[in-house]
């Protein structure tokens, strides 16, 4: 007889502190394993996650995302992975979903959670928030993370089916505008440096093409204006990442002075 399919959640933190408890609550007592990587957090972090008993692991020489996911995982014994952001929690309902769907996994499968984010004041569940299916669920042995500096995706092998759950997996990102600001502040900055490295050319007329048409699609096309002031205000600082992180890799390959000094005024 088929022994129990067990599973894992697995996190990548750092200062997460404000939200691991909460996070962590919502998997207690029905999962078999609990993987927190932590790239050098000084905060309270590993002793919250110690105290859910999890496998804390220190890895402070940060790879980027995608390879710190990749390194999390190889730490992991139990047959599935369930991947959190220490933002997130399990609601109720897809904690059954997904416990269901364990106790007769189908072969070859991932699966694909439905993500609700709360942002300043309200769930947003329009401008192509909602529902923001992300594949989090998946057997150990089966892929990975793939090496992404930033926004990194699972990679999905060649014939596997992708099923979508149902049950909410909750999701606050921002704590307030200096918080959201400070993200896209620093995915920005990843962005722009891993396209540098790939020798691309981007010019700022195509960041404001895109910022501009990020707008659009959010707030007119994905009906961001059902979301009220709140879509509005995620459809203007959405544009902003976008031309921002243009900007970025235009400056870093535009403006540089060839001496490497500051240049001086004439």
């Amino acid at each position: 007889m088929k022994s129990k399919t067990t599973l894992a959640v697995v996190l990548i933190v750092k200062n997460e502190a404000h939200n691991l408890h909460q996070c962590l609550t919502t998997v207690a007592g029905w999962v078999d394993e609990i993987v927190v990587m932590d790239a050098g957090s000084t905060d309270k972090t590993r002793e919250i996650a110690k105290a859910f008993n999890a496998q804390v692991v220190v890895n402070a020489e940060w790879p980027g995302f995608g390879r710190q996911r990749q390194l999390a995982q190889s730490y992991v014994t139990a047959d599935w992975v369930l991947w959190l952001d220490a933002d997130e929690r399990v609601t109720p309902e897809l904690r059954d979903a997904i416990l269901t769907q364990l106790q007769i996994p189908p072969d070859n499968t991932l699966f694909a959670l439905p993500r609700l984010s709360w942002a300043f004041g309200r769930f947003i569940r329009h401008s192509g928030w909602y529902p923001d299916y992300v594949v989090r669920l998946y057997p150990r042995t089966l892929t990975s993370y793939e090496p992404a500096p930033v926004h990194e995706k699972v990679m999905i092998p060649h014939g596997a089916q992708i099923i979508r759950l149902k049950g909410d997996l909750l999701h606050y990102p921002y704590k307030d505008l200096r918080h959201y600001l400070s993200k896209s502040a620093h995915y920005a900055e990843t962005w722009a440096q891993h396209q540098a490295s790939q020798t691309k050319t981007i010019s700022l007329a195509q960041g404001i093409l895109h910022g501009i048409g990020c707008f659009i699609r959010m707030y007119v096309f994905k009906a961001g204006f059902l979301d009220r002031q709140q879509g509005l205000l995620l459809a203007l600082l959405s544009a902003h990442y976008t031309f921002t992180k243009y900007a970025d890799f235009w400056v870093r390959t535009h403006a540089q002075n060839p001496s490497g000094q500051q240049a001086q005024p004439p």
